[in-house]
C-alpha cells in the first residue's frame, strides 16, 4: 500500500528499520536520523527520492526513499521501500572487517591493577 504521506518515523518502522515507532521517534530525536544532510522530526513527511542518513549502532546508512508506504510488511516488501547507496553499503562493510578485525579501539586486559594505576599517576604528574 503506497500512500501520498507518511510520518517518517511511520516510514522508517514500516521499512523495518527499528522494530517500534517509537524507537523510531526516539532515533529521530535523538539525531540518529538526517533527511536530506539535516536533523529532523518525526512528523517529517519524506517524499520519493529524499536521501536518509541512519545511524544504527556502529553502523551508519545512507538509503534513497523509493516508496513510501505506513503498513508494516514482510522483510522482502520492506526492501522495496528504499535503495542503500553503493558508497553506504561499501563503508559499512569496511567498517565490519575492521571492527572484526580488531582495528578499531583499544585492546586492553581490563582494569588497571593497583601499581599500574600508581605508575599511571606518577607519569601524569611529571
Amino acid at each position: 500500500m503506497t500512500q501520498d504521506k507518511v510520518r517518517l518515523d511511520k516510514w522508517l518502522w514500516a521499512a523495518r528499520f527499528f522494530k517500534t515507532r517509537a524507537l523510531a521517534k526516539e532515533a529521530i530525536a535523538g539525531g540518529k536520523v538526517h533527511c536530506r544532510g539535516e536533523r529532523c522530526k518525526p512528523s517529517k513527511e519524506p517524499r520519493v527520492g529524499d536521501e536518509l542518513l541512519i545511524r544504527l549502532g556502529y553502523d551508519e546508512r545512507t538509503v534513497v526513499v523509493e516508496q513510501l508506504s505506513a503498513v508494516r510488511r514482510g522483510a522482502p516488501q520492506a526492501q522495496l521501500l528504499y535503495r542503500e547507496t553503493e558508497e553506504s553499503i561499501a563503508a559499512r562493510e569496511n567498517a565490519a572487517a575492521l571492527r572484526k578485525a580488531g582495528a578499531l579501539g583499544v585492546q586492553t586486559e581490563g582494569r588497571p591493577t593497583k601499581k599500574q594505576r600508581r605508575q599511571i599517576h606518577r607519569f601524569r604528574e611529571q
